[in-house]
């Protein structure tokens, strides 16, 4: 299944074109220059956001890729840097393109669900204290956090089903 949606930064006013492709396995994927990555995180029932200082917003856990990285390496560390969390399930559910309608540039963004569990109390983003909160929320109210319309539904929907067993939220 692929999406088509755009969003134009509050921030910068820059409009980017986004595409969505579900996916089971990143395997047919892994030459594309992936350069983040994010993950629907599950602690129980509930889901991990944090809380982005530097942008004012609630998001789910993650970020770039380091070089030699692979995908699952790059989320398992932005999960711990972000949350303080361990993944113990890792699925993946698709990824964006973000093309610049500008400059025309492509950014890749893998998406994942985690079940993950706290190696021990929140602490501040331990790679450079971007991050400076984490809730944990009912799945049923993630719009009041973040909303990418479809995309968004289609990646809960799927993450709820590969980490939780449940079909709908």
């Amino acid at each position: 299944m692929k999406i088509n949606d755009s969003y134009t930064s509050k921030r910068t006013g820059i409009t980017q074109n986004i595409c969505y492709e579900e996916l089971d396995s990143f395997d047919t994927i892994r030459s594309l220059p992936m350069g983040a990555v994010g993950a629907f995180c599950f602690y129980g029932d509930r889901i991990v956001l944090v809380y982005a200082k530097n942008r004012d917003t609630w998001e789910i856990p993650g970020g770039g890729c380091e070089f030699g990285e692979t995908f699952e390496e790059s989320i398992i560390r932005e999960i711990k840097e972000e949350s303080n969390m361990k993944v113990l399930n890792l699925f993946p559910l698709g990824y964006d393109i973000f093309t610049n309608t500008e400059t025309k540039e492509n950014n890749y963004v893998a998406r994942y669900a985690a079940k993950v569990e706290p190696y021990g109390p929140f602490v501040k983003d331990l790679a450079d204290g971007e991050i400076t909160a984490m809730k944990l929320i009912e799945p049923k109210d993630y719009t009041q956090y973040f909303d990418w319309g479809e995309r968004s539904k289609v990646m809960m929907k799927k993450a709820l089903c590969l980490v939780l067993g449940v079909e709908i939220i």
